[in-house]
């Protein structure tokens, strides 16, 4: 009798849960994990950024390159019916009215660069992000000059 005693007494004693020493270590084991995978989330922002001025840059060429195949189709013609077609765009930041989202001139600037006023010509555009101080280049095609 006395050793079932002990064994129910024994069982009486058996831990239940996490000691506090096992919980501490799991803390300081995510506290780990969190610290190198932080940086890396923070970084994302300026990825984000950086994709954000591609894309406007992106936008900026599709929308000249658009822009020049209207003004063909109408004799670079901007008068009446036409002005919808075409836009003059004789400067790198002349395209900014034709954009469907237009760039905040807070955030977003693109350089004044003459393409000249012989439709077709083509030249270097800058985007520049104005918070980040970050530069994009992009093609620009004359159009819709008389």
């Amino acid at each position: 009798m006395r050793h079932d005693r002990e064994s129910v007494h024994y069982r009486a004693r058996q831990q239940h849960g996490f000691t506090m020493i096992e919980l501490i270590v799991v803390i300081v084991i995510l506290g780990i994990l969190a610290a190198t995978a932080l940086p890396k989330f923070v970084d994302l922002s300026s990825d984000a950024k950086a994709s954000v001025l591609k894309g406007f840059a992106g936008a900026a060429f599709g929308a000249m390159t658009t822009n020049y195949g209207g003004c063909s189709v109408t004799s670079h013609s901007t008068a009446g019916a036409n002005a919808a077609k075409c836009h003059t765009v004789r400067y790198c930041d002349d395209i900014e009215p034709v954009l469907q989202q237009p760039l905040d001139p807070t955030e977003y600037t693109i350089s004044h660069t003459d393409l000249s006023a012989v439709n077709g010509t083509t030249g270097a555009c800058t985007m520049t992000q104005i918070s980040t101080g970050d530069t994009v280049s992009f093609g620009g095609i004359s159009a819709g000059n008389p």
